[in-house]
């Protein structure tokens, strides 16, 4: 009975070699492919999150804004 932390680690162990002894390793352009598709993917998120700050931000400065507006008049 594995448990779900067995289960993780197995994830991360190497897998057996497959027929005749021959290695599973990644080609160079394999590595390089899956690496920028990875950047890809981490510029989009930060790209993400830098909009939501910004758009929180300027969400922030306006109810300061109207803060100090309305005790000036009122």
């Amino acid at each position: 009975m594995n448990t779900p932390l067995e289960r993780a680690l197995s994830r991360f162990r190497r897998a057996p070699e497959a027929g005749g002894g021959v290695s599973a390793r990644v080609s160079a352009a394999e590595f390089r492919a899956a690496t920028e598709q990875r950047l890809r993917a981490l510029e989009r998120e930060v790209a993400e999150v830098k909009g939501r700050v910004n758009g929180l931000i300027f969400v922030v400065a306006g109810a300061v804004i109207t803060q100090v507006v309305l005790r000036l008049v009122g």
